[in-house]
């Protein structure tokens, strides 16, 4: 029997192919909203959007480095890294063409209602960033890693970003690191863990402010 056509797109065929990896990506959450799983959030050639409402991390450091995004050309990003991170209402969302159907938005939220999402070794490759920041004990104008004893679990990756052309000229580096009403646009987002309490994953119709997180 021929698969039902409303408006052009064939809904049966749709969900045939969109409803296996729906149900791997769920499963996937949640292995992560318990902590069994590293985590690396990383989109084909595209950005994605995340905000938080408040984020405390400790043994930060940002520094410059070039990724590659697949089917794109060499990106600058600000390499924002923490050896551990709490994080409140928690928002990612991308934006993901589908033929015959127009924008999906595949929206993520964690961290809601008193719970928090919890982070070890937290990399994010961003390009734009957005919030009230307060930071503890900083330097600015180091290498990273050079005077903070709390970013050694994470050093071996610094060292490797500079190794191919990153933070070896410009980075700053502190303590802790407070940052209240985030919002971004970021290349990648990878974790030793991820831990999303709380955890919600939807499919929405569509793009745009109210949609996507902002």
């Amino acid at each position: 029997m021929e698969s039902l056509v409303r408006g052009g797109t064939r809904w049966r065929r749709f969900a045939v192919v969109m409803v296996p990896s729906v149900a791997a990506t769920a499963a996937i959450g949640v292995a992560l909203a318990q902590g069994a799983l590293a985590a690396s959030f990383s989109v084909s050639g595209q950005q994605f959007k995340v905000t938080a409402d408040t984020l405390n991390g400790h043994g930060f450091v940002q520094y410059g480095n070039v990724v590659v995004p697949s089917g794109k050309g060499p990106q600058a990003v600000a390499v924002s890294a923490f050896t551990d991170a709490t994080i409140t209402g928690l928002c990612q969302s991308v934006v993901v063409p589908a033929p015959f159907v127009g924008d999906v938005t595949l929206k993520l939220t964690a961290g809601n209602n008193g719970k928090q999402v919890e982070a070890k070794n937290l990399y994010i490759d961003l390009d734009q960033l957005d919030a009230d920041a307060t930071f503890k004990d900083i330097n600015i104008g180091v290498a990273a890693g050079a005077t903070n004893p709390n970013y050694a679990t994470v050093e071996s990756q610094v060292a490797k970003d500079t190794e191919h052309g990153g933070a070896a000229s410009f980075a700053q580096e502190a303590r802790e690191a407070d940052l209240t009403d985030v919002k971004q646009t970021a290349w990648a987002t990878s974790a030793g863990t991820f831990k999303l309490a709380g955890l919600s994953l939807r499919l929405h119709k569509g793009s745009g402010a109210g949609v996507e997180c902002y």
